[in-house]
């Protein structure tokens, strides 16, 4: 008999439990990355695994980029599903690796190959468009309407009473899927040659920068005043800088503020006003309907991809 059988029991008990844990052997989990995609350029293209594990259960995800002409932006790398953005042209390698709860690990590849989209261009330049409007005060009382001839911003002075203008403008862009996304958005602006009232812009006049904002509300022709006019959105306007020059026309990138009247199909135009309202200063261009002026017409160009 063992002079210490406590001690003998302890060491069988380890001996037991030591061969015991050798003969347990955790599978590795199984990846699926999903299946390759070929897209059309967007912006973005999602990425959805699974996994499986026979004798545990799967505790991490994670998406990795192997290959491809760039770097993209992965917005969820630890979910099974994620969304994958910034891709180019070309195609792109992605790794899923799972976890089990006892540290194996499981992968998987797939492949996103990315097809270059032809850029549809959109040329809006309609004549006598009813909403083109100005919105004009002079000396107190309202004056606003469709205008006849010039378009334009002003801080003047008519028969010794103030005169402001502003201008409202909105194009149709019911031809453009909501779904499109828009590469640039130009707005040109052409000044009239032969103005009837002068150029009103000259050296002459003092600081005429004007904004260019998006309509914020829904307005009408038939019912718009200078008093219950649509206000303009400020976090994306666009600042027209001050010129002496007497005729100049304008290209003003309007992106920021037509892809939202796209996206959320919520379009109320653009609002044009002086940046600083003060006598005298002025800016005009010729408006559509100005028939001996067609290819001056206020004319909006967008390209974009679907």
């Amino acid at each position: 008999m063992s002079k210490f059988p406590a001690l003998a029991a302890v060491f069988s008990l380890f001996l037991f439990s030591t061969a015991c844990k050798k003969d347990i052997v955790n599978q590795s989990p199984t990846a699926d990355a999903g299946p390759s995609q070929t897209v059309t350029q967007t912006e973005s293209v999602a990425l959805t695994g699974t996994a499986t594990d026979r004798d545990g259960k799967i505790v991490t995800y994670l998406w990795q980029q192997i290959s491809g002409p760039s770097a993209s932006i992965l917005v969820d790398p630890g979910a099974p599903t994620t969304f994958v953005q910034g891709l180019i042209n070309g195609t792109y390698v992605f790794q899923l690796s799972v976890f089990d709860n006892l540290g194996g690990i499981g992968t998987d590849t797939t492949s996103i190959t990315v097809n270059a989209s032809s850029a549809k261009t959109v040329t809006l330049q309609p004549g006598n468009n009813p909403y083109e409007f100005s919105l004009v005060e002079i000396g107190g009382a309202n004056a606003s309407g469709v205008p006849v001839g010039n378009i334009g911003v002003w801080s003047w002075t008519y028969n010794g009473a103030s005169y402001t203008l502003r201008e409202l403008l909105k194009f149709d862009l019911s031809t453009i899927p909501s779904s499109a996304t828009i590469n640039s958005a130009h707005l040109f602006l052409y000044s009239d040659p032969n103005p009837v009232s002068g150029n009103q812009h000259d050296a002459n006049s003092g600081d005429n920068a004007f904004t260019i904002q998006q309509v914020a509300t829904a307005w009408s022709p038939s019912t718009t005043t200078w008093y219950n006019q649509p206000a303009g959105l400020t976090n994306n306007q666009v600042l027209v800088p001050s010129t002496d020059q007497p005729f100049l026309d304008i290209d003003v990138d309007v992106t920021a503020q037509v892809t939202p009247m796209v996206k959320q199909s919520i379009n109320y135009g653009f609002l044009l006003k002086l940046q600083t309202e003060v006598t005298y200063a002025a800016r005009q261009f010729i408006g559509s309907h100005m028939s001996a002026y067609p290819d001056k017409f206020p004319k909006l160009v967008i390209q974009y991809i679907q």
